[in-house]
């Protein structure tokens, strides 16, 4: 990532509405979240921003117990920004973050980015039918 991109996990530098606008406009999967509801996924979580000269143009969150088990979420690169190998980079940065080594299981649920996660090792459940999931609210 060229000096002018840097990633951090220093929440205080968070740019709430960018995530928000983001979340609740742009994406599929978090469409009309309110702001309270991002707010509170963010205090509970391990955040990723990526920051161009102090301007917030990505983020991602990690649900952990940072020893077992992380969830992938919410990943997205500021449309401006795309096609400059920013999402893969910050996956990577999070992949090696340190306090998320030793894991035993990563997972994420994604419609269209199944390549980009390939790439760091993301397969498809050897048995899906192990999974199993409580779906409360279609959307938002």
């Amino acid at each position: 990532m060229d000096n002018d991109y840097i990633i951090s996990t220093d929440k205080s530098r968070l740019d709430l509405t960018v995530i928000h606008q983001f979340l609740s406009q742009e994406s599929y999967w978090a469409k009309n979240m309110p702001l309270e509801l991002v707010q509170k996924a963010i205090d509970n979580s391990l955040c990723f921003g990526i920051y161009n000269n102090d301007r917030q143009v990505g983020f991602a969150r990690v649900i952990t117990d940072y020893t077992t088990f992380a969830y992938l979420s919410d990943v997205f690169v500021a449309k401006e920004q795309r096609g400059q190998g920013l999402s893969k980079r910050l996956v990577q940065y999070i992949i090696d973050y340190p306090d998320l080594q030793g894991l035993r299981r990563w997972t994420l649920v994604t419609a269209d980015a199944h390549t980009l996660y390939e790439q760091f090792g993301f397969v498809f459940p050897d048995d899906p039918k192990l999974y199993m999931q409580r779906k409360l609210i279609d959307s938002y």
